[in-house]
């Protein structure tokens, strides 16, 4: 009998033997979802795979690289569109990018302008589509968060739209992770707020973008008792614990509290947020301690300590 799977398998194997890697694997090394990819395809013509008999998608090393040039020039502020004809022209003195985060950026603004959230998820949507999380989230989310932040500072119905699109991220951005978490198995990294009376939007990227890397996440949207943790990770088992901290901690926690559970913590342990700044100097003995100020930071010391299973 005929068995897809063992002619799957034969597949890859002969493509790797030809130095060309799955959608998957190119997906885990690149960070650029399966579905990017093939929109990229599809739509654009951006990166276009050989094919299997069986139509699964191969990629070359050249075409790894063609990806990279993409991300190069997404985050340069170029839309998708755009992208082709850059980077096939043969001259070399590149076009001038359009800034089409700015303009997608406006876009999310007047939508929560409106407290309009088909339309904000509309936009979200199809620039999910088309980018990958983490050049989502450094061009596209953090920016407009830092903007909206500016003008909560004095405008009447500022509570009110921070509530709008705080919940509107939470409920987002947590539906993605469930998703995910479903999809993957082992230990979970165990993500904790310490902000008091608050959960800054910046941790639930941070877990999004954990959760992309093809890393279970497990997370405490209010704020635990520091010396309660250590239950947690007897209880979970975690492959490592971040605590993220969007403000200044107090100093019990800091003097007391964080080198405590630093010297027992039995994972790695990180913290995160403005927090990590703030306390530089005075965390800086703590050399199991890793601090991660920026989610792309988060992401960096993640993959030194081996922590994600993607890219």
């Amino acid at each position: 009998m005929h068995d897809p799977l063992t002619a799957a398998a034969t597949d890859e194997q002969a493509a790797r033997a030809l130095g060309l890697l799955p959608i998957r694997e190119v997906s885990r090394r690149t960070g650029v979802n399966a579905v990017t990819l093939r929109a990229w395809e599809r739509r654009y013509g951006l990166v276009v795979p050989q094919r299997t008999p069986k139509g699964h998608r191969l990629y070359s090393a050249a075409q790894l690289e063609r990806i990279q040039a993409v991300l190069s020039w997404l985050n340069r502020g170029v839309a998708v569109g755009q992208v082709k004809a850059l980077l096939d022209q043969a001259a070399s003195a590149p076009l001038p990018p359009t800034d089409n985060w700015r303009a997608l950026q406006r876009d999310m603004l007047l939508a929560i302008d409106a407290l309009a959230t088909r339309r904000l998820d509309d936009l979200f949507d199809g620039a999910s589509a088309l980018y990958p999380p983490r050049t989502l989230c450094e061009q596209l989310l953090l920016p407009l968060l830092a903007s909206l932040e500016q003008r909560w500072q004095a405008q009447f119905g500022a509570q009110l739209e921070r509530l709008f699109v705080h919940g509107w991220l939470r409920s987002k951005l947590g539906a993605r992770i469930y998703h995910n978490n479903r999809q993957l198995g082992g230990a979970p990294l165990l993500l904790a707020n310490l902000t008091p009376f608050a959960t800054p939007p910046e941790l639930w990227l941070c877990a999004w973008l954990i959760s992309c890397g093809d890393c279970p996440v497990q997370l405490f949207e209010q704020a635990p008792p520091v010396n309660e943790l250590a239950l947690a990770l007897e209880k979970i088992a975690p492959r490592g614990l971040l605590l993220y901290a969007g403000q200044r901690l107090d100093a019990t926690i800091v003097l007391r509290q964080l080198p405590r559970l630093a010297d027992k913590c039995p994972v790695p342990l990180l913290l995160a947020g403005p927090a990590a700044t703030i306390h530089a100097a005075e965390l800086a003995e703590l050399t199991s301690l890793h601090l991660a100020a920026t989610p792309a930071e988060v992401l960096t010391n993640l993959r030194q300590l081996q922590l994600l299973d993607g890219a």
